[in-house]
């Protein structure tokens, strides 16, 4: 389990909306928490990352240990946090919007925004490149839109590169899992050969696992790639499992050849729409910078909710999420976000045990 150190970015830059004093602003990605009360005065906070995607607890209650003096807090609450894109009906970025112009529905139901902010925060971004031998050609391009994304994009951004063909690495370094150096990224994208078939699935699960060790709490991932799936050891129904329980929002982008069987549109536009993001199918590998400038302007131009589900159960079940935008004077709005998550099953027994096979 991971320790997180002082404030996290979620808790910088996310204003409370409400006056009550809530304890719910530790972290999106906390599933449950530990804190532990000194004996005299000051809280230490540890908190125990557990998921991703929402923090779990509902009920607070304190134990004194067996050894003496200090006092465990157990808290439990579901937070869920989301990053929204507001459109109008020319599809550009609708900015200058305040908390009670939204309205986040869950299963049908009102939910109460705890959290509301509009600002450009840093995220942790995975650029998924496909390197089987189709791509080639392209890789030019490929190269120059990722290099857009990057300088187009917070300067403290954490970035990394998955490449994937029959195989799935990182560009970077062993020792560099992130930088924030375009001339770096440059390098992990240069001097890849394009050969073999495409491990799609593997590809995009590594890079939603890689995004955990980023420390920013607003995730992407930017998915480049020619074909369907040839290759990949897991399925497309782990891809979106995982994607569900992650805060990851998916950017696709697919230059289909209409000649190549392999293709598979419907699959990157599912991926994105779930998450929250936005798949493209240029007509042309030179299309793609300006595809990547765009989809830099629209993270940055995002607004970000929080609220405390009504149905609170860590009962596995999917849950729908739909949120709604609008403001007198500016016609109609459409709100791109994520269409829902899953919440694991809390374990039955102590967290602290060891998984059994």
């Amino acid at each position: 389990m991971e320790q997180l150190n002082g404030l996290t970015d979620l808790e910088r830059h996310v204003k409370p909306q409400t006056s009550e004093r809530c304890s719910t602003t530790f972290c999106a990605r906390m599933r449950a928490t530990e804190i532990s009360a000194l004996r005299f005065g000051g809280i230490a906070l540890l908190v125990m990352v557990l998921t991703p995607h929402v923090i779990l607890a509902q009920n607070s209650q304190l134990t004194q240990n067996n050894s003496g003096g200090e006092f465990t807090i157990r808290t439990n609450v579901d937070l869920v946090v989301l990053n929204a894109t507001v459109l109008n009906r020319r599809d550009e970025t609708v900015s200058g919007l305040s908390i009670n112009d939204f309205a986040v529905y869950e299963d049908g139901a009102l939910q109460q925004i705890r959290h509301f902010s509009h600002e450009d925060v840093p995220l942790t971004a995975g650029i998924l490149v496909d390197n089987s031998g189709s791509m080639e050609p392209k890789r030019k391009d490929v190269i120059a839109a990722a290099m857009a994304f990057a300088r187009s994009s917070n300067p403290q951004d954490q970035m990394f590169v998955v490449n994937f063909n029959d195989n799935v690495y990182l560009g970077l370094p062993a020792d560099t899992p992130f930088t924030d150096q375009p001339e770096q990224l440059q390098r992990s994208l240069a001097g890849i050969r394009a050969i073999g078939q495409t491990s799609l699935y593997d590809g995009i699960l590594f890079g939603i696992d890689h995004l955990k060790q980023g420390s920013r709490d607003k995730k992407v991932l930017i998915l480049i790639t020619d074909g369907g799936d040839t290759f990949s050891k897991h399925t497309l129904a782990q891809v979106l499992t995982m994607a569900r329980q992650s805060t990851a929002t998916i950017y696709a982008i697919g230059i289909f050849d209409e000649q190549d069987g392999d293709q598979n549109p419907g699959v990157l536009k599912r991926l994105a729409k779930e998450t929250g993001g936005e798949a493209f199918f240029p007509l042309s590998s030179t299309e793609i910078t300006a595809i990547c400038e765009g989809i830099a302007r629209d993270i940055r131009a995002q607004y970000t909710l929080s609220y405390i589900p009504t149905i609170t159960a860590p009962d596995g079940k999917y849950r729908s999420i739909q949120v709604k935008a609008s403001l007198h004077g500016r016609g109609h709005l459409s709100v791109r976000t994520r269409t829902g998550y899953t919440v694991t099953p809390s374990p039955p027994s102590n967290l602290d045990e060891p998984a059994r096979p």
